[in-house]
């Protein structure tokens, strides 16, 4: 660890006093188990228009630590205090509504650690949140944060956020791009690409592992255009694109701008290309499709429509095993709907925590991040080990699928409120490949 911060919740633990949590699950020759309590601040937005990333999130994480404790999750929506019951550990939840707001996701990070002397923190689903997290709260408490859902790649590529304090299980930009790009350039016929992306750190991190991976395939980059959140006049933006040559486009939007560049682009002989997004993108989108397409529209439909292929970090129906399965069932049975796009991640950033104490034996913030590192994730919705964070970043790399939209099938439609869902796996990338390399000039990590 870089540099010694005798921050307020130091101070108690050198004094013996940081609540018995570190001393008590601690054991000297490591050859036990921990005991005690384990307090973990979670941060997530939990109101507002995007409530719903914040709480698929905060879901995914409470399946995860339920799975690991053998328990069912329990059904939670708002901020407050949830105590999950080991065998010898106790899980205490502290969970604090970000409002998807940078300043707020600080404010509340300083209370967690300073008034509630957590002892690992978990989030953000904003990039911007997560920085500013890690610059103000992380480093100067030296708590151990476990980043998730925020995707943004330089969170764990760039050498003012990395740390041997700070981990992600989830997906991010890169991994879309190295997957979904590599897909289009080497299994598709389209050549030259037009980007337009949100003006934002999402947007903009989307527009730029496209291009560069693209490149890196041969693939020409007619042009990058930026609007801002909620644009809406895209004719003039697409007759660039056909002007340019490009004979597809990438949209690097979320749900609110998202339909508005659908509608338009579906009128235009142009593939376009993405990554699969949350529940409330996916209804956008389908309603876009609907009115393009017809009430009644098909798979072939889409397929016409020059629609896709796209990404997908994670979907309920991308993988057939007992962990997904139980994930699927149990999810499904407590919060109305099936596990969505961050959900594995969080999942897998909890069981990664339990794995964690129970193989260190300690509670002990130190501890458990020295267990997260390198760790194969055994219990993860993609599998046994489906998820490894790498020593080099502290980013958890795994499998990516590909997928073609398609109409929601009879056998979903009472858990997944939109009129498309992604279809069978056309392809599958590994971790290895979809995740940044050490040597990747990207990479500025130096762990």
């Amino acid at each position: 660890m870089s540099g010694h911060h005798m921050t307020r919740r130091n101070a108690l633990k050198a004094a013996g006093l940081a609540g018995a949590t570190g001393v008590a699950g601690c054991l000297g020759d490591g050859g036990g188990g921990a005991e005690g309590t384990l307090r973990i601040g979670v941060l997530q937005p939990l109101t507002g228009d995007i409530q719903y990333y914040g709480q698929q999130s905060m879901w995914g994480f409470l399946s995860g630590l339920s799975y690991k404790l053998d328990q069912d999750p329990p059904s939670v929506e708002a901020a407050g205090q949830e105590t999950i019951e080991g065998e010898d550990v106790t899980y205490e939840l502290h969970i604090e509504d970000t409002q998807f707001d940078p300043n707020q996701a600080q404010d509340v990070a300083t209370d967690l650690v300073e008034k509630e002397d957590v002892d690992v923190l978990f989030g953000t689903a904003s990039s911007g949140s997560a920085r500013q997290v890690i610059d103000t709260v992380t480093t100067a408490a030296e708590v151990p944060t476990v980043i998730g859902p925020a995707a943004a790649a330089d969170i764990t590529s760039n050498g003012e956020y990395c740390s041997d304090l700070v981990f992600r299980a989830n997906e991010n930009t890169a991994m879309d791009a190295r997957s979904g790009g590599r897909y289009v350039a080497q299994e598709t016929d389209v050549e030259s690409v037009f980007i337009m992306a949100a003006n934002y750190s999402f947007g903009k991190a989307v527009a730029n592992n496209y291009k560069e991976v693209l490149e890196a395939e041969g693939i020409e980059i007619a042009d990058i255009r930026y609007v801002e959140r909620g644009y809406a006049e895209f004719e003039g933006l697409f007759d660039e694109a056909v002007d340019s040559g490009a004979d597809a486009v990438i949209g690097g939007f979320t749900v609110a701008t998202l339909p508005q560049f659908l509608s338009t682009g579906l009128q235009y002989d142009l593939r376009l290309f993405g990554g699969f997004a949350t529940l409330i993108s996916n209804r956008a989108v389908g309603g876009v499709l609907q009115r393009t397409l017809g009430e009644d529209f098909t798979a072939q439909d889409v397929r016409d429509a020059k629609l896709g292929p796209f990404t997908t970090r994670y979907h309920w129906n991308q993988y057939d095993n007992e962990i997904n399965d139980w994930f699927v069932d149990k999810y499904s049975e407590t919060y109305g709907t099936v596990p969505d796009l961050f959900t594995s991640g969080t999942f897998t950033a909890a069981s990664s925590i339990v794995q964690a104490v129970e193989e260190e034996g300690s509670l002990d913030g130190d501890d458990i991040a020295d267990g997260l590192k390198g760790m194969s994730v055994t219990d993860t919705p993609k599998g046994e080990g489906g998820y490894t964070y790498q020593e080099y970043n502290n980013q958890a790399r795994s499998e990516m699928t590909i997928a073609d939209p398609v109409p929601t099938s009879d056998e979903w439609a009472d858990y997944w409120d939109a009129t498309i869902m992604p279809g069978e796996p056309r392809a599958r990338v590994s971790g290895e490949e979809s995740t940044l390399p050490a040597d990747h000039p990207d990479m500025k990590c130096d762990l």
